[in-house]
């Protein structure tokens, strides 16, 4: 991908009110890409840069599926929606991580994602449906099991090469960290960010195109009830495609054309960058407005007290 001209506008920001008072402001970067790369509109800096944490799970999950594994143990496309999601460690989620594990002839020890405070097995973390995947496409590459997280791992290779390819960009241009749950996560451009999202609506091939089914088919693996990606997903009936990252990163795509949102808010906040979600879908004519006063009843209205209110404009590029 060419690299182009650095643009900025002026930053979204999302106010919280205290009837009526101003209280907290949080401020947000947002850029709108074309599947090639073109920069459509955007909020603030479309080359902001940021670990895109959980949103790169559908390209992790699009590597695995490329390889073959998902067919080798007869997974479904619901497994391919949990290995996309970060889901709530609910006792029905769980289950759908541990029928993975259990097709591909895994234990649950096998996992490398932490236990959650509180919990009783890696299979509750929100990443473990990643973590099985990794670990089944590695069991049927032939790949070390005990060492699929370490970035130089054949499988973490795999992804990146698969997700600079899309991007046109040299894979060791990366920066990598490892995410909370110990895979690997990658510095990138919010500019890029919409873009991956962009082709992944764009049914480029059938790997895309497969996890987009399974993640606008299966929506309550992707999160669960009261989660955003799940709820949006739902209202939309699959015309939207949401993934949530932490620190404050969204990505969304227009499924069937090929275009893709990227939001970071800079403080990380997530009630605001649900707020920011909400407000650039309803100015892209993405939602309807009963669906955007559906979700606001949600994700704005915090309270008898409180509310999140916008404050700015994507702005054409």
């Amino acid at each position: 991908m060419p690299r182009p001209s650095r643009i900025s506008t002026t930053p979204l920001a999302v106010q919280l009110l205290r009837e009526g008072i101003v209280e907290s402001v949080h401020q947000v970067h947002a850029a709108v890409a074309d599947s090639r790369g073109r920069l459509l509109s955007g909020a603030g800096d479309a080359d902001n840069a940021s670990f895109i944490r959980s949103a790169l799970k559908p390209f992790q999950a699009m590597a695995i599926a490329s390889t073959g594994a998902l067919d080798a143990f007869k997974l479904t496309d619901k497994d391919l929606a949990i290995i996309c999601g970060s889901h709530k460690g609910l006792t029905h989620q769980a289950r759908q991580v541990f029928g993975i594990l259990w097709r591909a002839d895994l234990e649950p020890t096998c996992l490398r994602c932490p236990v959650p405070d509180g919990k009783k097995s890696p299979l509750e973390h929100n990443c473990s449906g990643k973590h099985a995947g990794m670990l089944a496409c590695c069991k049927q590459q032939g790949w070390e099991l005990n060492t699929y997280l370490n970035r130089n791992h054949p499988l973490q290779q795999l992804i990146l090469n698969r997700f600079a390819s899309l991007l046109g960009m040299p894979s060791d241009e990366f920066i990598c960290a490892h995410d909370d749950c110990g895979a690997p996560t990658y510095f990138m451009q919010l500019r890029q960010m919409a873009t991956l999202y962009a082709k992944l609506a764009s049914g480029e091939n059938l790997e895309m195109e497969r996890v987009v089914r399974a993640m606008t088919h299966h929506p309550e693996m992707v999160s669960g009830p009261g989660g955003f990606d799940t709820e949006l997903m739902c209202l939309t009936h699959g015309e939207i495609l949401s993934k949530s990252g932490a620190e404050g990163i969204q990505c969304m795509s227009r499924v069937g054309e090929g275009l893709g949102v990227a939001l970071k808010v800079v403080d990380g906040s997530k009630r605001a960058k649900y707020a920011a979600a909400l407000h650039v879908l309803r100015q892209l004519g993405w939602i309807s407005p009963d669906i955007a006063d559906t979700m606001a009843e949600t994700y704005l209205n915090l309270s008898d007290y409180k509310r999140l209110d916008m404050v700015g404009e994507i702005d054409l590029v």
